[in-house]
């Protein structure tokens, strides 16, 4: 087991994508704490609570992160405010994600850690002028919540290139599946069509649903974070990581509503401030090369996954 014997710190781990990351991490024996604000995590996502160290706080809190990175091996640091948030507190977004990870950094080069991994967005691409896209391409950020993500990236690379602290940044693009709880007012798009078509209530799309984007199952995301903390090869990249696919909005709630029995109307709506990013497709060849990854759950097999989830935990 690669992570027997070693010290892990995740940071969000009590959350949707931290929390599937933290089960595998323990099937792998790694010795782990968990960081949480319990924002939007969950004590009670987190599968093997015995197994671990759970401390409630905020990666903005200097004292607690030198605290728990002292000793550590590995660093994940998934701990992020939402997108849908981050619009209407843009002042605890970059708290949160700009400032928590500097304080990650400033912890990791104190305390000489093993690999840092830091989970960035493919928010930060905003809209692309060319599919697929590549890691190389122009940024383009839209929001406060990629401006955010993209400091947290500036700094890892700063620290990488000045101070030698070995990260490394994995580009999520729009992950789903299990543990993506729908009555979480913040959760991704698929949990609420799910939530809405399992109740035979009207999938509402915001905008004309011909909007795309390249989604991820859970299991994929966390093999390539993975992957990302072990492989040497791994060091000072960063890696999108996503299906390879483009999917319209439209296509996505007729297959939800399809398999939930087809009893939801699907209605669209106004766009939101947040709806500002036309097409998305990433290029996911890099992370093949260097770290011999692939997605293996394809749209279909996901989201029969994560219906089956629903299905036999309505009212977590």
């Amino acid at each position: 087991m690669p992570f027997s014997g070693t010290k892990v710190l995740v940071t969000g781990g009590a959350g949707f994508v931290g929390s599937n990351l933290v089960d595998r991490l323990v099937e792998m024996k790694a010795n782990l704490i968990v960081l949480d604000d319990l924002f939007t995590g969950r004590k009670n996502n987190i599968q093997n609570l015995d197994k671990i160290e759970f401390v409630e706080g905020s990666v903005a809190d200097t004292k607690i992160v030198n605290e728990l990175v002292e000793g550590v091996d590995y660093i994940f640091h998934l701990a992020v405010r939402n997108i849908i948030v981050s619009t209407k507190e843009p002042e605890l977004d970059f708290e949160v994600n700009a400032r928590g990870t500097f304080n990650i950094l400033l912890a990791a080069k104190k305390y000489g850690i093993k690999r840092l991994i830091y989970t960035s967005s493919a928010s930060i691409y905003g809209n692309p002028h060319y599919l697929p896209i590549n890691e190389f391409d122009n940024i383009n950020i839209l929001n406060p919540y990629a401006a955010s993500k993209f400091t947290g990236e500036c700094n890892c690379f700063a620290y990488y290139e000045s101070f030698r602290v070995p990260v490394a940044v994995v580009r999520y693009s729009n992950v789903y599946g299990i543990r993506q709880n729908p009555g979480n007012p913040y959760c991704g798009v698929i949990s609420k069509f799910f939530d809405s078509a399992m109740e035979g209530k009207p999938i509402q799309i915001h905008g004309d649903g011909e909007q795309t984007r390249d989604f991820t199952y859970v299991t994929d995301a966390v093999d390539a974070t993975i992957l990302a903390a072990l492989s040497p090869k791994a060091e000072g990249q960063v890696f999108n990581v996503g299906s390879g696919k483009e999917t319209t909005i439209n296509y996505l709630a007729s297959q939800i509503n399809n398999l939930c029995g087809g009893k939801s109307e699907i209605k669209h709506i106004d766009r939101r401030d947040i709806d500002n990013i036309r097409r998305r497709v990433m290029n996911i060849e890099k992370i093949r090369h260097f770290l011999r990854w692939v997605p293996t759950v394809n749209l279909q097999a996901g989201l029969r996954n994560t219906y089956q989830w629903l299905r036999e935990n309505k009212g977590i």
